[in-house]
């Protein structure tokens, strides 16, 4: 077998597995944040994590596709090492800014929720008071 199509599968299996496993922490631990911001309607937060973890998958896989053509023709087994560590330390980085502005997002929507709770009076108002003339 040619040594540039072992690289490819090399890179796609290692790929491939390292966004299942990032997507799959991403929608265990995503899951908490959005119960917390959604009040805890659980039916909610698991619909609107399976659509991040959709989400995160088509943008990382579809990277992971585009990514896996190749320059040049590998001839030595240094070569093969090389084209990886090359192709697989840019798929760490994409997955680590994905992962990052995941967990950004969580956190801003689940920062507002917050903030929108506190803003709410603990009990209803139960009268009106005439602000006093200051004389």
């Amino acid at each position: 077998m040619d040594r540039t199509v072992i690289a490819y599968v090399i890179y796609l299996l290692v790929s491939i597995g390292l966004t299942v496993w990032v997507a799959r922490t991403l929608s265990r631990n995503g899951k908490i944040f959005l119960a917390d911001v959604l009040h805890g309607n659980e039916k909610l937060a698991d619909a609107v994590n399976h659509l991040l973890v959709v989400g995160f998958y088509l943008v990382n896989l579809g990277f992971v596709a585009l990514y896996l053509s190749g320059d040049a023709t590998i001839t030595d087994t240094r070569g093969v090492f090389e084209a990886l560590s090359t192709k697989l330390g840019v798929v760490l980085l994409v997955l680590g800014v994905m992962h990052l502005a995941n967990v950004y997002v969580l956190n801003r929507i689940r920062r507002r929720g917050a903030m929108e709770r506190e803003q709410v009076p603990p009990v209803p108002p139960q009268g009106w008071v005439a602000p006093q003339a200051q004389g």
